[in-house]
C-alpha cells in the first residue's frame, strides 16, 4: 500500500483556491551567465530535490465526507514529466522568455501526476534560463526560495553530493561553510522576507502569544481582544474601489520584469529620506501604477487601494518544511499623492503602522479555517476577503551573494505568488547578489500592457534617485 499523508488545513485552502481564471502556482525565473547541462541538472534534481518525498506525490481527493485531500506516493513517477527541455524562438532574447513564462503562467499543472515542473532553455543570451512552476499546496514562495538556495553552491566546481565524504578536514571545513550560509541566508530571510526586518522580528515574538496554534482560528479569540479586532477588521473592511485593475479575469495572464537594479543605489534613497529598501522600491511601484491610471484616463484624485501583502511566518528551524506558513497584512497604497518624495514619506508611515498589526497572523488562521470548509462555502470567503485588496505584492530577499546551481552562475532572479479570488495584478520585489528586479503579473483582459506600468515605475524611481543621489562636484 502506497504512503499517504493528509494536507495540512492552510494547504488545502490553498487547494481549493484553484480555478481556471487563477491558477495557484508558485512559478519562477531563474537566469544563467554560461550554459548548462541539461543532463547534470537533471542529476541536481534527483540527488537534491527529489530527496523531499512530496515531490513524488500527488494530491488525491478523499472519498470520505469532509475528510482532507491527501498527498499519495505516484507509482508511475517520471522525472521527465516534469523536467521539460525546451527552447526559444530565435533569436530568443528576453521578450521570447517573457513570452513562455506566460504562457506558463496561463496554463495549470497535471493534477494526475506530482504538481512541480522545471522548464530547461538550453540557450538563453549567454547562457541558460529556467523557469520553475509548483503548486501553492506544496509550498509558500519562501519555502520554494529555500529549497532552490539548498540546491545551490557557492561555487562552479561544488561536488553534487554535497560533501557527504567528512574524511578529511579540508571537506569538513567545506561542509561547515556551505551550511553556515545556507544558515546565514535563512536567517537573513526570516527577517526581512516580504516585509521590512522590524515588521517580521514583530510578527516572530507575537505569533506564538497570539496564534499558538496555527490550526484554528478559534483560538485567536482565545488570546484576547487584539485578535478578535484583527480578524474582524479583515473580514469587515470596505471592498477596494473599482479601477482598471479590477475586473473579471480571464485565463490569459502575462508576466514581466525588469533589468536589475543596483541595490546600492536603492540604500542611497533610503538612506536619504529616512526610510527602508521596501519603501522606496513599494514607493516606485505605486508611482508606476499611478501613471498607468492617468495614461487610461481613470480618475487618480484621492485614491487609494490595498495590496494584500504575504508574511513569513516560519522560525528559522522551520525554512525547510514544505508547506505554508505565512500570514498576510493590507497596504493601503497612495495612487493619489503625485509627488514622489511625499509619497515615500506616506508609504513609510502606513507601514510602521502595520508593524503594531496582528493583521498577519489573524489571516493566517482564516486560511486555515478555511481549508476545513465545504469546497462550496470556499469561493464565497475567499471573494469577500479577495474583495479587499487590488493586488498582491511580494518582496521576497535573495541571497545576498552571487549562487552557482549545476556549474553555472545564477545572473538573475524573478518570482511570482498566484492572486487568488478575483484579483487580477501580481507585483513582485526580489533581491539578488546586490541587486534588485522588479515584476508584474496581470490579467492581459485587464491590463494587456503591464511593460507601460513598469515604465512607470522608472520615471519615479529615477527621479527619486536623481534628487537624492550625491552631485559629483564639477
Amino acid at each position: 500500500m502506497s504512503k499517504t499523508v493528509p494536507l495540512s488545513s492552510v494547504d488545502s485552502a490553498w487547494l481549493g483556491m484553484e480555478d481556471p481564471t487563477n491558477l495557484m502556482m508558485v512559478t519562477g525565473v531563474l537566469t544563467f551567465d554560461r550554459p548548462v547541462s541539461f543532463a547534470r541538472f537533471q542529476e541536481l534534481l534527483e540527488v537534491r530535490w527529489l530527496k523531499f518525498d512530496r515531490f513524488r506525490m500527488r494530491v488525491r481527493e478523499s472519498h470520505v465526507p469532509l475528510n482532507p485531500p491527501y498527498w499519495e506516493e505516484d507509482a508511475n513517477f517520471d522525472i521527465r514529466s516534469h523536467l521539460i527541455r525546451t527552447a526559444l524562438p530565435k533569436p530568443g532574447g528576453k521578450i521570447a522568455l517573457q513570452e513562455l513564462a506566460s504562457n506558463l503562467l496561463s496554463t495549470p499543472l497535471d493534477f494526475s501526476k506530482p504538481l512541480w515542473q522545471f522548464h530547461f532553455i538550453e540557450e538563453y543570451e549567454e547562457g541558460s534560463a529556467i523557469i520553475v512552476r509548483l503548486h501553492h499546496c506544496i509550498a509558500d514562495g519562501m519555502a520554494l526560495m529555500f529549497l532552490l538556495l539548498a540546491m545551490a553552491d557557492f561555487t562552479d566546481d561544488a561536488p553534487l553530493h554535497k560533501y557527504s565524504d567528512d574524511s578529511t578536514p579540508k571537506k569538513k571545513k567545506r561542509r561547515k561553510l556551505l551550511r553556515g550560509g545556507i544558515s546565514v541566508i535563512a536567517q537573513r530571510a526570516v527577517n526581512t522576507v516580504n516585509f521590512t526586518r522590524s515588521t517580521a522580528r514583530f510578527i516572530k515574538k507575537e505569533r506564538d502569544a497570539i496564534f499558538a496554534d496555527r490550526g484554528h482560528l478559534f483560538n485567536i479569540a482565545k488570546t484576547g481582544a487584539d485578535g478578535a479586532i484583527a480578524v474582524s477588521r479583515l473580514l469587515l473592511r470596505p471592498s477596494d474601489p473599482q479601477t482598471i485593475y479590477r475586473g473579471k479575469l480571464g485565463v490569459r495572464k502575462q508576466g514581466i520584469w525588469i533589468d536589475p537594479i543596483p541595490l546600492a543605489d536603492v540604500k542611497t534613497i533610503k538612506n536619504a529620506t529616512g526610510t527602508t529598501v521596501n519603501d522606496v522600491l513599494v514607493t516606485a511601484l505605486v508611482g508606476g501604477l499611478r501613471h498607468y491610471m492617468i495614461e487610461r484616463g481613470e480618475s487618480v484624485e484621492g485614491v487609494n487601494f490595498r495590496a494584500a501583502i504575504p508574511v513569513n511566518l516560519r522560525k528559522a528551524d522551520e525554512m525547510e518544511e514544505l508547506g505554508n506558513k505565512f500570514g498576510l497584512v493590507f497596504l493601503s497604497l497612495p495612487i493619489g499623492i503625485e509627488d514622489p518624495l511625499e509619497r515615500l514619506q506616506e508609504v513609510h508611515k502606513r507601514m510602521a503602522k502595520l508593524k503594531n498589526s496582528s493583521e498577519a497572523t489573524a489571516a493566517l488562521g482564516l486560511l486555515s479555517v478555511l481549508g476545513l470548509t465545504p469546497k462550496e462555502m470556499q469561493a464565497g470567503i475567499v471573494g469577500q476577503v479577495a474583495a479587499k485588496a487590488t493586488a498582491v505584492m511580494t518582496n521576497v530577499p535573495g541571497p545576498p551573494i552571487p549562487l552557482y546551481m549545476a556549474g553555472g552562475k545564477i545572473k538573475s532572479l524573478m518570482f511570482w505568488v498566484p492572486q487568488a479570488g478575483r484579483v487580477s495584478l501580481g507585483l513582485s520585489i526580489i533581491s539578488y547578489a546586490g541587486q534588485v528586479m522588479m515584476g508584474i503579473v496581470t490579467d492581459t483582459g485587464l491590463i494587456a500592457d503591464p511593460d507601460k506600468i513598469l515604465d512607470g515605475f522608472n520615471v519615479d524611481y529615477t527621479y527619486l534617485l536623481d534628487i537624492t543621489r550625491p552631485q559629483e562636484e564639477e
